[in-house]
């Protein structure tokens, strides 16, 4: 039998020694999409979250020695560019699933994509009650607390005022549309003696504060409902202010207590809002502090919620392929069906009828510190004690 000679062995044990480290030390290829360029208010802080997280999983070796590379696209805010870039990241880049979104429209459209192509979904910030209820699909799982959610949580506060006249003002699509219909649904519960006595639907991005505060202002409401957030917030609030409208009235608001949109007010900011929002400044918690430190440490500057979202919505993917223990759509699907994790919030849980996490919100009152906006009298609400059960939920669901 002819001798092999050594060099042509060790050749071969080099070889094999390298595939095997590849085969061990693999890349995971995650495709990211969000609107970057429409509100990088929220949208930068959640990159940066999700970046923070990324570094940590990576560092401490991935998930079983596998790295997680993220591939991220712009959407523009516009459901046709989501559907573009996730057709280049799932047919183009490879990757092995979708995750992200803002806008809630845009959400959608990348949650029928994902049922269309049966690709697993973690959306992140689309807020709308569609994307795991109506519209719910086996695919499709959603982290940020939603409308129904958030509308529960104020709904509990608005209902101890003794206002009876309500007006409405939110943006005209699909996140302001389901946040005001589950609100008035849910306090018309709690309070059948509330009277709806007007409604503003100024288009998003593009409010005209002087008609809809004088619109408003001709219903002679008791309270306002605001879903408005972003620069339209601002403007609503500087032009509420200057005419009076909010003297005397209550107003009860979704995400106004989040920095992205407290912070631009300064000095303006309003007092005595009932808000959802992100207090980063009192919360005290050892899994808020931990992350406060290094989200600090690494970039100088204070969180935003858009920083817990990015950050908690990275640590789910990992968890979820940790749990799956491969990356085709069903595993992932089965290990997100359920799941259980820790968030700077505390622990969450993906439930398996609906696939909404429970991750909850701070309620609080706006006031003005140092020259700032700020909320204060805060509370933090667990988003499971705020949703349906889960058979109630899954009913709502269609049959898939």
């Amino acid at each position: 039998m002819p001798l092999i000679p050594t060099c042509r062995i060790a050749a071969g044990l080099l070889l094999a020694a390298l595939t095997a480290g590849q085969t061990m030390a693999a890349t995971i290829k995650i495709g990211e999409i969000n609107s970057y360029s429409t509100l990088p208010a929220f949208t930068e802080p959640y990159r940066k979250g999700w970046q923070m997280a990324l570094d940590e999983i990576n560092k401490a070796g991935g998930v079983h020695g596998d790295t997680l590379e993220v591939i991220s696209k712009d959407d523009a805010g516009k459901p046709s560019d989501a559907l573009t870039a996730a057709n280049d990241l799932i047919a183009g880049e490879g990757v092995a699933f979708l995750m992200g979104g803002f806008f809630s429209n845009v959400g959608l459209a990348l949650a029928d994509y994902a049922k269309q192509r049966e690709v697993f979904y973690l959306a992140g910030e689309p807020l709308t009650d569609a994307m795991v209820w109506q519209d719910g699909n086996h695919f499709t799982f959603r982290l940020r607390p939603s409308n129904y959610m958030q509308a529960a949580m104020l709904a509990e506060e608005a209902a101890k005022l003794p206002a009876k006249r309500w007006a409405t003002i939110a943006p005209n699509y699909e996140f302001g549309q389901s946040a005001v219909a589950v609100f008035k649904k849910l306090l018309s519960a709690k309070r059948p003696d509330v009277e709806w006595v007007g409604e503003q639907w100024p288009p998003q991005g593009k409010l005209d504060a002087g008609a809809v505060v004088q619109a408003i202002a001709a219903t002679e409401p008791d309270a306002i409902l605001n879903v408005t957030f972003g620069a339209d917030l601002v403007k609503l609030v500087r032009e509420g202010q200057a005419r009076g409208l909010f003297k005397d009235r209550s107003v009860v608001s979704f995400l106004t207590g989040e920095p992205e949109y407290l912070d631009p007010l300064k000095d303006e900011a309003p007092v005595g809002w009932i808000v959802t929002g992100y207090p980063w400044y009192t919360i005290t918690t050892p899994e808020h502090a931990a992350f406060l430190k290094a989200y600090e440490d690494r970039y100088h500057e204070p969180p935003r919620l858009g920083s817990i979202v990015g950050y908690t919505l990275m640590k789910s993917a990992a968890a979820i392929i940790a749990k799956a223990k491969d990356t085709d759509t069903e595993s992932l699907v089965e290990a997100a069906s359920g799941i259980g994790l820790d968030s700077p919030f505390g622990p969450i849980v993906f439930r398996a009828a609906d696939h909404q996490s429970t991750l909850g919100a701070f309620v609080g009152t706006t006031a003005v510190k140092d020259g700032k906006g700020v909320m204060v009298n805060t509370v933090y609400k667990a988003g499971g004690d705020f949703l349906p059960s889960e058979a109630e939920a899954a009913s709502l669901r269609p049959k898939d």
